[in-house]
């Protein structure tokens, strides 16, 4: 429930299990997901990468280790090539990517990651390992496991796709 003065703003609820809306589900694990993000994204920030945002991971994801063209990370983000591009041009102007001639077709280029770009990708995964730790210490290893088993469970297969932008009105 939204409350008028706090635009953006969930009111809190306590709810019992029983009286639980359904609303709340979809904001929890949203709520849940930014932590995590927020928190990555202050510690990369404290180890040498601080202009890198969440946009720039789902991209960076997309562009892989072998590397893509524009028009393969545009559809594997759900965006437009010319979207894909504005986000390269910026992943390249903060060093975490390169343009280069694509061996199997001269005329296309295409885009990889730098040494930059890997490090923050590592950096990442050792940090999402910090944190679930750390869900693990607070709510128990167990649950964390059921908590994960669970939404396996009932996210579709093929579900993580990186294409959340396309949520938003992306192409």
């Amino acid at each position: 429930m939204v409350d008028d003065k706090k635009v953006n703003q969930v009111v809190e609820t306590r709810n019992t299990p029983a009286d639980t809306p359904g609303y709340e589900l979809p904001l929890l694990l949203f709520a849940g997901f930014r932590s995590l993000i927020d928190r990555l994204h202050a510690e990369l920030a404290a180890q040498g990468h601080p202009d890198v945002r969440p946009a720039h991971g789902f991209a960076m994801q997309a562009i892989g280790a072998h590397g893509a063209t524009a028009s393969e990370i545009g559809r594997r983000l759900g965006v437009s090539k010319q979207a894909a591009g504005k986000t390269v041009d910026r992943l390249v102007a903060l060093g975490y990517a390169e343009r280069a001639d694509d061996p199997a077709d001269a005329r296309r280029k295409l885009i990889r990651l730098t040494e930059r770009g890997m490090d923050v990708l590592a950096r990442s995964a050792a940090i999402f390992d910090e944190l679930r730790a750390e869900w693990a210490a607070a709510l128990g290893a167990g649950r964390v496991r059921e908590i994960e088993e669970s939404l396996r469970t009932v996210v579709p297969a093929g579900a993580f796709r990186l294409d959340a932008a396309g949520w938003f009105g992306g192409a």
